[in-house]
């Protein structure tokens, strides 16, 4: 590797490859590639000279502390693959260090690549860099950001955004291009920079020719080194330099303790008196003023959030202070004109309300005390809950270390702790690391496009839990960016993301946009989304900026969606900007309250990805996109962000939305849909502070929902059953989506889930219990003749009451299922084969009688359960009912009124002959114990009483009881008096039910007992006989009402 060590780094790989290619290449390709490796050779080398001869030579200030190290830095260097520069605040180190670098030569083979956190001090430090090296910015020194590239082929440093490097790692795996690195503010621990120091552990040892320095402005240094200890085991060496700070003095100040109003001497504490009742703001308030009493200087008070600090802003104006005081806001939302202001210099004295912005980010000039509160807003994602949440929380200790530093710059310092020094003591050290409170989709994504591994073997300094690195597989999983399976490989969508340098989410609605023709649209909008909103809404007048904003909401279509807002300001301020100048843009944002700024920025990224478009060669739409195809791509990025709302909630869950995994969740109460946002909607964000909040919303629907992620949906089949309107098998299935209810009941086939099913289901339901539309049953001759059979035969079973007359429904099924071939399970599929089958045997389907009875049912015959009862000449129905208990039980005879007296009592009891042996059985049992002894076996007795009945020995005029007392006394030899007989021990069904129905066929009444019927209606069978005779009209009735048979 040391023969290309003349050569420039960036061309080093290519030499390698293609060294190996001549050992190993034909005889006709090697010499047309040993002249292309001999051109790069002599060509690299010609500018590597060039490049050493144009170095330049830095100097370096005496003031600054890192100067009196640099011969130090120097010589670690050179023996150090790596080593870590601990800082503080004005050392020198960042614009130092890259100049150390050139002085061993370093910038020459390639950039000294140097990282910021910011834009802004990547900006800056490159412009300082360059002054200091008397050379135009963008020849020796230049920068790369997100939006600007200010480099050139002659540039030796390079400055940029530690996300830039990042992204490079996608073009440029080796980082060919450098041959120094210097992450700078690595004691942030931003996600980049934790996964930029991971890839670059992985990547030195195939890189030994380069040369990385972490700089840090913490005591955490030590991690660091122990992070990139080379091969022996020996961490990396530290190398500590001062910084340029004042003395700071450190007042305690505890919420619940109000100190006493003296002003302490340096060093002194004087005793707290307890005081229960204060709040922050009175604490805040206090402090302030004892700063001002305590001599000239501005005063910075650090708090955790925008409310806080409006809070804090009118605690103080309520407080009478010193006159001329100038209370002033700082935070990273605030309108550029706003900022300004903290910056300008002023006459009087300042107090300046900030957020951590100030912390590192921004100097703050003037500034001689610190007030700090001890607490922050930190953005921490959950990995339950798949939502971002910003908690306020208290700060680590070098946090607060940086925060007094704020006030030791110009002159010495005092720093009011709104917390005790136990407090302070008990805190945690550093803050967590980005990496263990952020989403690792993004991370896992790049890391699969480089091959470098799995996420849980990758060496970062503060490896990853189990939990997160789960949820950042399920974040690309639900983008359909990975496999959902064990081995979770890049699926073409995740491939084509990982090509994308952006947030996955918003890559995937841009891939869902390119595919579903709404490119346009959705770039305008993804851009929004990438950037701060760029709303204002001031304090003094929020209401006139709720109205200029709302001008942007469209038609009464447009204002069901939050995201088109951005759309119609972007048509707006396209106009606005291809027809005004720069002053009367910036007057149009300022009448819409709208940061220029940002609006600046939002633009530029729109260009960034309008180019990306254009470099995969994606075509924009022409037409318009309509609401659904939009919403369908925003959707894409977007299914863990939807909601249903919860129907019937009151009081303080009022107006509440059930989010995914069980969540819960409000639209945001500035949203101008917060109070009609439909059923179901998706938001760009869910952000909990008092509560969970859905911010930018837009209402949808199920069905998108359906097809957008059809690859998450889990659904669940139940209660398969067979369909008589479609003719096959169906079942019901409810669709979810993590844990949203889509649809709760749903009809669908079940064919593909369950063939054996769906054929057993069709057989017993559609064939055996004929379960068959109209239509179809029509043609099928079988079906009919088939019931018919076995309706005959369930008569039999009533009359003979005998319920096993007919064979077992399963055994049905089984003749069924023996002729018709596998495969067919639904009446399509039956019909095709049956009609095939038929034409060879007709008869192939049809079952016989004897195929349906019981053997031991022969015996069973309609002659022993006739269907009519004849009187007079006139046939009356009988039908049967074997059903004990009810009214119909046995056999009923139908009576018409008018024939009622000449119903014969005594051929009524002798019943049916299909019944009359089980009431001879009831009635022996009866007797007298002496007789019933000689009577045994009882069943034998009966049916020998059978066999004379059916010989014809007794005459059915006659009473039952007195012809079978007759046949006692002849067969057990003994007298048997008649009213031995016990009727009443006998069943209902051993009577005839006798039924009376009027001229109509309405039933009048029915009784077992024909006397007790014949009072109750005497009267109207009298005057129904006087009206009519019992032939004629009345028998055509009679007749028509089923009541009769006509004779023969």
């Amino acid at each position: 590797m040391s023969a290309f060590d003349d050569c420039l780094s960036i061309d080093r790989p290519r030499l390698r490859r293609m060294a190996r290619d001549l050992r190993r290449g034909e005889d006709e390709r090697k010499k047309k590639l040993q002249d292309a490796f001999d051109a790069l050779l002599v060509r690299s080398r010609t500018a590597l000279a060039a490049r050493q001869a144009a170095l330049p030579r830095p100097e370096f200030p005496p003031e600054l502390p890192v100067s009196a190290r640099r011969d130090e830095i120097a010589e670690a260097l050179t023996a150090h693959q790596v080593i870590i520069v601990c800082g503080e605040t004005g050392s020198g180190k960042t614009t130092q260090l890259p100049k150390i670098c050139m002085t061993l030569g370093r910038g020459a083979a390639g950039l000294i690549g140097h990282t910021q956190p910011r834009r802004l001090a990547a900006r800056a430090t490159a412009s300082r860099i360059a002054q200091e090296l008397n050379s135009p910015l963008g020849q020796a020194v230049g920068y790369k950001i997100r939006f600007t590239d200010k480099l050139t082929a002659s540039s030796h440093i390079k400055l940029m955004t530690d996300g830039i490097l990042l992204a490079e790692t996608q073009t440029d795996p080796l980082l060919a291009a450098y041959d120094t690195l210097i992450i700078d503010e690595a004691h942030e621990r931003s996600l980049n920079i934790d996964f930029l120091l991971g890839y670059l552990r992985t990547l030195l040892p195939k890189r030994p020719d380069l040369k990385v320095i972490v700089t840090s402005a913490t005591l955490d240094a030590e991690r660091f080194a122990r992070h990139f200890a080379d091969a022996t085991g020996k961490s990396a060496p530290v190398i500590e330099v001062s910084g340029r700070l004042y003395p700071i003095t450190m007042h305690y100040r505890p919420v619940e303790e109000e100190e006493t109003k003296t002003v302490p001497r340096a060093g002194e504490r004087t005793p707290p008196r307890r005081n229960k009742g204060r709040d922050l703001l009175d604490a805040i308030v206090d402090a302030v003023d004892e700063a001002q009493r305590s001599g000239l200087g501005d005063v910075l008070v650090f708090l955790p959030g925008e409310r806080e600090i409006r809070e804090a802003a009118e605690a103080l104006r309520k407080a009478q202070h010193l006159p001329g005081t100038e209370i002033l806001s700082l935070f990273a939302r605030q309108s550029a004109q706003d900022q300004a202001r903290v910056f300008s210099t002023s006459k009087g004295r300042r107090v300046v309300l900030s957020t951590n912005v100030a912390e590192t980010s921004l100097t703050v000039p003037g500034i001689r005390y610190v007030v700090d509160t001890g607490l922050a807003r930190v953005k921490r994602y959950s990995p339950r809950n798949k939502v971002e949440q910003l908690q306020i929380e208290k700060i680590a200790q070098s946090a607060a270390q940086q925060r007094a530093g704020r006030c030791g710059r110009v002159m010495d310092g005092v720093c009011f702790r709104l917390y005790d020094e136990d407090d302070f003591a008990k805190r945690q050290a550093h803050t967590d690391p980005e990496i263990l409170r952020s989403s690792l989709a993004g991370v896992i994504l790049r890391m699969k496009s480089l091959r470098l591994g799995a996420v849980e073997d990758f060496p970062f300094i503060d490896a990853p839990g189990s939990r997160l690195i789960g949820d950042g597989y399920a974040l690309l999983a639900e983008l359909g960016a990975v496999t959902d399976d064990d081995e979770r490989r890049l699926t073409p969508s995740g491939v084509e993301l990982a090509k994308l340098p952006l947030d996955p989410r918003i890559g995937r609605m841009i891939l869902a946009a390119r595919d579903r023709g709404c490119l346009a649209e959705l770039l305008v909008i993804a851009a929004a989304l990438s950037v701060q909103d760029p709303r204002e809404r001031p304090q003094e007048g929020p209401g006139g900026a709720d109205q200029a904003h709302a001008k942007f909401r469209g038609g009464e279509q447009d204002q069901r969606s939050e995201f088109l807002w951005y759309l119609h300001v972007w048509k707006a301020w396209d106009e606005v900007q291809r027809h005004e100048s720069a002053g009367k843009q910036k007057a149009w944002c300022k009448q819409h309250f709208l940061s220029w700024m940002r609006m600046r920025e939002w633009r530029d990224v729109f260009t960034q990805l309008h180019a990306l478009c254009a470099e995969h060669g994606w075509k924009e739409n022409q037409l318009p996109a309509n609401y659904e195809t939009i919403h369908k791509a925003l959707l894409a990025g977007l299914l863990g962000n939807i909601g249903c709302k919860v129907e019937d909630a009151s009081g303080p869950q009022a107006g509440s939305y059930l989010g995914a995994r069980g969540i819960k969740f409000w639209p945001h109460p500035g949203s101008a849909l917060a109070k009609k946002a439909g059923k179901w909607i998706m938001c760009a964000e869910q952000v909990e502070t008092s509560r969970l909040f859905g911010r930018c919303i837009a209402r949808i629907e199920t069905e998108w929902v359906e097809e957008v992620g059809a690859h998450l949906l889990r659904t669940q089949m139940f209660e398969p059953h067979w369909s008589k309107t479609s003719g096959a098998v169906r079942a019901w299935e409810r669709c979810t989506l993590y844990g949203l209810v889509l649809y709760p009941r749903r009809g669908v086939s079940y064919r593909d889930t369950d063939p054996a099913l769906c054929r057993e289901l069709f057989i017993r339901e559609g064939l055996v219990a004929g379960e068959i539309a109209d239509g179809a049953a029509r043609s099928m001759g079988f079906l009919s003749h088939n019931q018919r059979l076995v309706a005959e035969i369930e008569r039999l079973e009533h009359k003979s009451r005998r319920p096993d007359v007919l064979v077992d429904e399963t055994l049905i099924e089984a003749f069924y299922d023996s002729l018709i071939p596998p495969g067919v399970d639904d009446l399509a599929s039956f019909e095709a084969w049956r009609k095939t089958a038929e034409k060879t045997e007709p008869k192939l389907l049809y079952l016989s009688r004897d195929q349906l009875m019981r053997h031991e049912a022969e015996g069973i015959t309609t002659e022993r359960f006739p269907t009519r009862f004849e009187v007079l000449g006139q046939k009356l129905t009988l039908s049967y009912l074997h059903q004990p208990g009810d009214a119909d039980d046995g056999v009923t005879l139908t009576v018409p009124l008018a024939m009622l007296n000449q119903i014969p009592a005594n051929r009524c009891e002798w019943l049916v002959p299909g019944l009359l042996e089980e009431k001879i059985t009831a009635l022996l049992k009866t007797v007298p114990q002496k007789h019933r002894h000689r009577l045994q076996p009882m069943n034998e007795s009966a049916a020998a009483f059978m066999a004379d009945f059916d010989a014809g020995a007794f005459d059915t005029d006659e009473p039952l009881l007195r012809m079978l007392q007759r046949f006692v006394e002849d067969r057990v030899q003994l007298k048997l008096p008649l009213e031995s007989f016990r009727l009443e021990n006998l069943k209902p069904h051993c009577f005839m039910n006798l039924r009376v129905i009027d001229e109509h066929g309405r039933v009048m009444g029915q009784s077992r007992n024909l006397s007790e019927l014949r009072a109750r209606f005497r009267d109207q069978v009298a005057a129904r006989f006087k009206a009519a005779k019992i032939d004629g009209a009345l028998a055509g009735a009679l007749e028509a009402a089923g009541a009769v048979t006509a004779p023969a």
